[in-house]
């Protein structure tokens, strides 16, 4: 038995190995003893397995596989459910094995035997759970078939469809109520009145249409008028959250701890710990901010679609988003966002290079592929001051974070939540950022996103509020 372990197993059965053994031994002892009757013994045993061999290999059977998640994407840490359906659509053949093929992540592959006792009308279903700690996109098959011939003498296991990808989502962090949302209605929404001089009450009614109810009858502006007046609806705008998303690989540098998705075996996404973070949190508040009827754009640090660079995204050029659908299109844009751009700071090593005598041509280079540029203000400047603008941005530089100071102005708020694991001028940042008038905090990986997101209403919102108009009416930012 150990001879018969140490055989390989994807040719041939241990009944078609030992065919093929005894065949051997009886043509030697037919060499031996001279004897025909064993020579044709021998060449009998020989042959059933290689014809056994040939016949997989050319008659292998022909299969259909549907495969079903439920639910189609799932958050980390949540369970999916896999549904297969196995058809047979060719000839027939015995009991066949598979096996579905899964990343090393999703543990051991699950295996079972076609067709299935439950089959009915032909088609073997299958069912098992998924479950991963990590998002990302992950290939889940192909099922591969291990058939034999009809005597059981040879092997055959081949891949009978391509797979499915699983997209996995950021979970996100349920988060404290804070002042960030400002003054809002039970609906979710922002009431506006346009008041104007010399009468308010001018401005707030209109003539009295048959409909209206009469307890919206402004009897002040009627007596006036000498005709009935009735109060206006007051408007009301759903209000709008920019969130600027940073993904540059240098911004976010391997710190401690961090390892790069990209080294591991089954996954191929550009990111560490710090840009987790930041991804969790990107999930978090959009959930926080759309539960409030938010309309929600993303931006990344160019001025671009947050994600024009993901693969999971169902649109990569979108930016705006706004309801239950536009929530599930983050999550989904989410799950394979990875950081991006040059692996060293080019535009230090040009100067450092070339010294101060190519300021100008840094310059134009710094204008083409620095953050925080001016498409990214055209694009703020496009929704000025229509809701609160949120920053989630990885080690700044100081001439960075002078070029996101002024962004401050675009937003009716301004918040800032900068990773400084690994940067060595995070008070300058901050407070460059802080006197433009953006609320900022400093979070590494290990911050707990509440207590950063807990951390903007520490002082009170109005000190950023009234920071943030100084900006507007002319201050100056610090250079």
């Amino acid at each position: 038995m150990a001879l018969m372990d140490r055989l390989p197993k994807h040719l041939f059965t241990n009944r078609g190995w030992g065919l093929l053994v005894a065949g051997a031994l009886s043509l030697g002892c037919a060499y031996v003893m001279g004897r025909r009757d064993l020579l044709t013994l021998a060449v009998l045993l020989i042959l059933l397995p290689l014809v056994a061999l040939a016949g997989v290999r050319v008659l292998k059977p022909k299969f259909q596989v549907y495969r079903e998640f439920n639910p189609s994407t799932v958050e980390t840490s949540g369970t999916t459910t896999v549904r297969l359906a196995v058809a047979r659509s060719s000839y027939a053949t015995g009991h066949v094995v598979m096996e579905e093929q899964l990343p090393p992540r999703f543990g051991e592959p699950p295996a079972f035997r076609f067709p299935a006792r439950s089959a009915s009308g032909g088609t073997s279903r299958y069912e098992y759970h998924l479950r991963s700690g990590k998002r990302g996109q992950f290939r889940i098959g192909p099922v591969t078939a291990e058939f034999s011939d009809p005597f059981g003498l040879s092997l055959r296991r081949h891949a009978i469809d391509d797979g499915d990808i699983l997209t996995v989502t950021p979970a996100a962090v349920e988060l404290p109520v804070t002042g960030l949302a400002g003054a809002r209605g039970n609906d979710g929404v922002t009431a506006t009145r346009i008041r104007a001089n010399p009468s308010d009450d001018d401005i707030m009614t209109r003539e009295y249409r048959h409909g209206d109810p009469m307890r919206r009858v402004h009897w002040a502006a009627t007596a006036r008028h000498g005709q009935l007046m009735v109060r206006q609806e007051e408007s009301v705008t759903t209000p709008e959250a920019t969130l600027i998303l940073d993904q540059r690989f240098t911004a976010f540098p391997a710190g401690t701890g961090s390892v790069f998705a990209g080294h591991d075996e089954d996954s191929d996404l550009v990111t560490n710990t710090n840009f987790e973070w930041m991804v969790t949190a990107a999930m978090s508040i959009t959930a926080h901010l759309a539960e409030r009827n938010y309309s929600l754009r993303l931006l990344d640090s160019f001025g671009g679609p947050a994600f024009g660079r993901s693969r999971s995204a169902t649109d990569p050029e979108a930016e705006e988003f706004s309801g239950a659908g536009g929530l599930q299109s983050i999550a989904e844009g989410l799950a394979a966002v990875e950081l991006s751009g040059p692996r060293h700071a080019r535009l230090e090593h040009h100067r450092a290079e070339h010294g101060p005598e190519h300021k100008e041509g840094a310059a134009s280079a710094e204008s083409a592929d620095s953050p925080f540029n001016d498409r990214l203000m055209d694009k703020l400047s496009a929704h000025r001051l229509r809701g609160p603008l949120l920053a989630l941005v990885g080690n700044l530089t100081l001439a960075e974070a002078r070029a996101l100071a002024p962004a401050a102005g675009y937003g009716a708020n301004a918040f800032a939540l900068v990773m400084t694991e690994g940067s060595r001028n995070n008070g300058e940042v901050l407070e460059i950022l802080r006197l433009a008038g953006w609320r900022a905090a400093a979070v590494t990986s290990k911050t707990p996103l509440t207590a950063a997101w807990s951390a903007f209403d520490e002082g009170g919102i109005v000190e950023a509020a009234d920071a943030a108009m100084d900006v507007r009416r002319g201050a100056a930012v610090p250079r």
